[in-house]
């Protein structure tokens, strides 16, 4: 795996190949990307792998972007999800990270998308209801959560929390056979 990935996979966690969906969760971003990849295992979720893809700042932005698509493809090649969820993009106060951040998502979803994955997409509040039961849930609380859903005993970076959050989310999403997420 590349340099410029930090990965934190549990040595408990192995699992049965071919078993259910596997869902790649993405937090984009130009600086930090995280992700997080799970499983149903027994009816329970497993993360087979979550971590944070961190381009050095001192690169230009295109080169950033190209480390942030090889490193989703390493992932996907690996774990061959089959969906990825990650959050709508929204425009706060500056328009000039909206659309840095516009491209990093852009980035991930091309990368799915050029392995035959579904996409789908959640408003920032989502995620968070899914994990904690309230969509204004703060950022330790989120992290909080995913580690207890997920039973990891490890930290937990925030990046890598949000990425875990948008595939617990999608897949509650499933198993309620409401699928509130829009293929895009």
């Amino acid at each position: 795996m590349r340099n410029d990935i930090t990965s934190k996979k549990e040595k408990n966690d192995l699992i049965n190949p071919g078993e259910e969906a596997i869902i790649l969760g993405i937090d984009p971003g130009t600086c930090i990307t995280g992700f997080g990849i799970i499983k149903s295992v027994n009816h329970r979720l497993v993360a087979l792998d979550y971590g944070c893809i961190k381009p050095p700042r001192k690169y230009k932005l295109s080169d950033r972007y190209l480390i942030i698509f090889e490193a989703l493809n390493v992932l996907i090649d690996k774990f061959q999800p089959s969906i990825l969820a990650v959050e709508t993009q929204y425009v706060k106060d500056n328009v000039q990270s909206a659309l840095k951040l516009g491209m990093a998502r852009g980035i991930a979803i091309l990368a799915a998308k050029m392995k035959g994955m579904g996409i789908v997409e959640y408003g920032p509040t989502q995620p968070k209801l899914a994990v904690t039961g309230t969509g204004k849930a703060k950022k330790y609380q989120v992290q909080e959560m995913v580690k207890l859903i997920l039973s990891l005993k490890n930290s937990l970076p925030e990046d890598a929390a949000d990425a875990l959050a948008l595939a617990i989310c999608h897949f509650h999403h499933l198993q309620t056979a409401r699928v509130l997420g829009q293929e895009i």
